[in-house]
């Protein structure tokens, strides 16, 4: 049986008319309220009843009772601090359940039925249905929900699992539910990591994209100078075809055989500097011939000797002349 001073705390409470009355108008829904805290109570003496004012989400705020207790799943883990309040609906809404959190012990990151702020949801809150469910029977729940996934230690979600043929279909429930939770945040987390890499990818390519844009402008930029060059180049082209036709027809066709003959002396006098400038000039050539065979081997030192001095013979009278042309001489007799 419940402590006398739980009873007469919750009966006290639950019959206040005052401003501060609870907020629960329905005499059988105080009835049904005070069975399920005693009861709970009774199983569970850690549990002391109290009341406080509870502020919802949306703002409402309402008197409530509550039952605070430390609850301890094993004797290897510290007692897990909660505290429940009756809705204002129940028993057809389910109760808040809250662990009470301090710097001592913090709740671990992703449990699946605990959040940072310590607010508490399982299977059997999410399915809750009255007259199938009760605070006792969620505290026990709850046990087994802790035992295998406690709160403030990092320990694994299925150690400890027993068979499944040893469990009841919510005990079961609850232990899905956890493994499932586990699974999508192992998931979730893989899939973060891959978007990560697939933005660092699309940065790369965003990148490359526009090295590889400036490469095509400069590429066509280049292109449209060449082209216009080539225009330029053939417009100068065609203007020097069409002043070689004009002024000169025969100029174009010459080529070949034909070269030496495109070449014609003005003169006598012309005609003699460019003979004696074309004889030097060969003689220059078959002196280097000469060298290079000498170098060679081909050709005996005393017949190179006695070569280069004919040549050089020959050539000076190349030059001669044509230092004398260039006097302005015309009239010379030479011999060998």
């Amino acid at each position: 049986m419940a402590p006398a001073s739980s009873i007469k705390f919750i009966d006290t409470a639950l019959s206040c008319t005052s401003p501060y009355a609870l907020s629960y108008p329905d005499p059988k829904q105080k009835w049904l309220i005070r069975k399920h805290l005693l009861s709970l109570i009774q199983d569970y003496p850690i549990f002391t009843p109290s009341t406080d004012t509870f502020t919802h989400n949306d703002g409402t705020s309402v008197n409530l009772l509550n039952a605070t207790g430390n609850l301890r799943v094993s004797r290897y883990t510290p007692p897990i601090p909660l505290t429940i309040w009756v809705h204002e609906n129940y028993p057809y809404m389910p109760p808040l359940v809250f662990v009470l959190v301090n710097s001592m012990t913090p709740i671990h990151r992703d449990h699946p039925f605990v959040d940072l702020s310590g607010s508490t949801s399982s299977p059997y809150l999410q399915t809750w249905l009255f007259p199938r469910c009760n605070l006792t029977n969620l505290v026990r729940k709850l046990v087994k929900i802790f035992t295998h996934d406690h709160p403030f230690i990092y320990n694994s979600p299925v150690a400890g699992f027993s068979h499944p043929s040893l469990v009841s279909r919510m005990e079961a429930l609850d232990r899905l539910s956890g493994m499932l939770h586990y699974d999508m945040m192992a998931f979730l987390a893989k899939n973060e990591e891959e978007v990560e890499n697939l933005s660092k990818l699309q940065e790369e390519l965003i990148k490359r994209d526009t090295i590889i844009r400036n490469m095509i402008s400069s590429l066509e930029q280049e292109r449209s100078s060449l082209k216009d060059n080539v225009t330029k180049l053939t417009d100068e082209a065609d203007v020097v075809m069409n002043w070689l036709r004009v002024n000169d027809a025969n100029s174009v066709a010459v080529g070949g055989d034909e070269m030496e003959e495109a070449f014609e002396a003005a003169d006598e006098e012309s005609k003699l500097k460019i003979e004696c400038l074309s004889g030097d000039r060969a003689i220059e050539d078959l002196i280097y011939a000469l060298d290079k065979a000498v170098e060679e081997g081909t050709v005996p030192f005393d017949a190179y000797i006695k070569q280069v001095r004919a040549l050089a013979r020959e050539q000076f009278y190349s030059r001669a002349m044509l230092v004398e042309l260039a006097k302005g001489r015309h009239l010379f007799s030479w011999s060998a």
